[in-house]
């Protein structure tokens, strides 16, 4: 019978990978944070959440007296943290940008603006934060019955990315993974199918990329594709289809299609699973925190303590390879 143990959380094991990279990154030292218009409860909490856990030390950017007053009615005490007034939403993503930009922070945290104009800003030509990268999205999952933390990208920024868009999401995911101390990753790059065919055009590009592996345009990683998703993630799967790969059945990176696939898969590990999905931008300069409305404490903890890390890691080492 075909394993289907990742369907099956096991509550012994529940949310055991971020509590692990929670308490890695609060050894480490707090890192200076800009958060773009925390205007809300969910925003300010969250940035005071990750203060008090030592992970991060906030510069909250927004209009003062608002910011002010959801504390005061959140019962939040921010008295502790800079403030630097921005009158609206898109003066505060401008100005968090800019505080980054002038070396006062090394993290960016979107606040209760809307994340394309956070973005916006970050990918500004001339005051922004961007590189020669491609921007993307990485959820980092914990879910209760894999054996380890499972990467999913890009499922909220690039909506249908072409081939070279891939290749940069794919080695920001690797990248991310080595800089977070997990080692190379074993890399699926997801289809419907486990074979090439013109009829289905993202298996073509998974052997492309695979390609592209093997010619030194994407490193860090052992990489596989087109593999259907049972066969990334369950060694029955992969042993039932005679897929011979180092990937296939324990996959740490999911590379999805398109971000409606990637969503879906999200969404289905988080409902039907029992994951946690903290989220993550890389791409620009420094790591973009970005935490949803419907994330719990430890999601919006484990979001802060992957940006931590990965901060020290590119803080330690070369840049991000453009």
């Amino acid at each position: 019978m075909m394993d289907t143990a990742v369907l099956q959380p096991d509550t012994a094991k529940l949310h055991r990978h971020y509590e692990r990279l929670i308490a890695k990154a609060r050894g480490r030292e707090p890192v200076p944070t800009a958060v773009a218009h925390p205007c809300d409860e969910t925003s300010l909490r969250g940035a005071v959440e990750g203060a008090e856990n030592g992970l991060i030390r906030p510069i909250l950017v927004g209009p003062a007296a608002r910011i002010a007053a959801v504390a005061k009615k959140a019962q939040l005490d921010v008295t502790g943290f800079e403030i630097v007034d921005a009158p609206y939403s898109a003066a505060s993503a401008a100005k968090a940008v800019e505080i980054v930009r002038t070396g006062k922070a090394s993290l960016l945290m979107k606040g209760s603006l809307h994340t394309d104009e956070l973005l916006s800003q970050v990918m500004h030509k001339d005051a922004g934060l961007r590189t020669g990268r491609r921007i993307s999205h990485v959820f980092i999952m914990d879910v209760p019955s894999y054996a380890e933390p499972l990467f999913v990208t890009d499922a909220a920024v690039n909506i249908v990315p072409d081939l070279e868009s891939k290749r940069d999401i794919i080695q920001n995911a690797i990248d991310l993974h080595v800089g977070l101390g997990l080692g190379p990753p074993r890399v699926a790059i997801l289809s419907a199918v486990e074979t090439v065919t013109t009829k289905i055009p993202s298996t073509i590009e998974a052997a492309a990329l695979c390609k592209m592996a093997d010619r030194g345009q994407i490193t860090g990683g052992e990489i596989d594709g087109p593999l259907a998703l049972d066969n990334a993630i369950s060694p029955d799967a992969a042993r039932i289809k005679r897929i011979v790969s180092p990937v296939a059945g324990r996959a740490q990176i999911l590379v999805v299609p398109d971000l409606e696939a990637g969503n879906m898969l999200a969404k289905n590990l988080s409902f039907m699973a029992g994951a946690d999905a903290a989220g993550i931008v890389l791409g620009a300069r420094i790591p973009l925190i970005l935490t949803s409305r419907a994330d719990n404490v430890r999601t919006r903890l484990a979001s802060c303590a992957v940006a931590v890390l990965y901060a020290h890691y590119l803080m330690q080492n070369q840049p991000v390879k453009v």
